[in-house]
């Protein structure tokens, strides 16, 4: 088979770090980006012929479009991985207009540029995969996470839309969910607003205990979800939504059940509404 060629953000780290070792070492070329090359060192020397690690900050909307464009302009980009972001965890009175202001601006902003930079260049080429790394939080909703839940609903109603509107053109869209998993995401990477007591006794703060490695490890093994990411790529048509992990599996399950009851149970409000037929 021959080579493809994917871009993917963020790959200082978590899944975006275990695609590129795995895709590299199946003898994939991978554009990846980070904010520093340090943490990429090792891979930088081991393929220094399949490895491109352009330092970006995705929130540098201009930055972004440039490094697209570099990346299509060196030849044909199979995959498109839209990876990079972060949690934020607090009450939402809690968050500053600073934190709110930048989580939007790299995980929901910073993916919409990547992906509407991306599009011309996949319809020119003839088609190609967008892939976005959500969460099952773009799903489901906890307390002490509403900026994440923000940022993840969102991407994906962006990405659901979009996916109709490119099917014509040969691009598939798949909007990846994982569970928890053990990457820094949870563990060393996360942002915890300044908190208060008032909210101590509350759910707000219970994700403190999900934070703390002695309290159990997250379930998911990353490599693995890492693995089912990259043979999606494979799969035709293009998975619209990819669940990854049981409890992340059976959560979003339980959610949407109990939505779907809810709304079902709205009928007879809702189709009061309406103009009597015929009118």
């Amino acid at each position: 088979m021959t080579a493809r060629t994917w871009l993917i953000t963020g790959v200082s780290s978590g899944f975006g770090h275990a695609l590129a070792t795995q895709l590299l070492e199946r003898g994939e070329r991978v554009i990846g980006t980070v904010r520093s090359t340090d943490k990429v060192a090792d891979l930088l020397k081991r393929y220094p012929d399949t490895f491109n690690a352009p330092v970006l900050d995705v929130t540098d909307t201009t930055a972004v479009r440039n490094v697209v464009d570099e990346a299509f302009a060196a030849g044909r980009v199979d995959v498109t991985v839209s990876n990079a972001g972060y949690g934020l965890f607090g009450a939402a009175e809690e968050l500053t207009d600073a934190q709110v202001d930048h989580i939007i601006a790299t995980n929901l902003t910073g993916s919409i540029t990547l992906i509407r930079a991306a599009l011309p260049h996949l319809r020119a080429q003839g088609g190609g995969r967008v892939i976005q790394v959500s969460s099952y939080g773009g799903q489901v909703a906890f307390a002490g996470n509403s900026l994440y839940h923000a940022t993840k609903w969102g991407i994906e109603g962006f990405v659901e839309a979009v996916a109709q509107e490119v099917a014509g053109f040969g691009i598939g869209m798949t909007i990846v969910e994982p569970g928890g998993a053990r990457t820094e995401f949870r563990y060393g990477s996360a942002r915890v607003a300044d908190l208060t007591e008032v909210y101590d006794a509350t759910p707000a703060h219970a994700f403190k205990a999900m934070l703390d490695p002695a309290n159990g490890q997250a379930p998911g093994d990353p490599q693995r979800m890492a693995a089912r990411i990259i043979e999606s790529a494979d799969t035709e048509p293009a998975p619209l939504r990819m669940v990854l992990g049981s409890q992340a599996l059976d959560t979003t399950v339980d959610v949407l059940r109990k939505r779907i009851d809810d709304f079902e149970s709205q009928r007879e409000p809702a189709s009061s509404t309406d103009y009597p037929a015929g009118e």
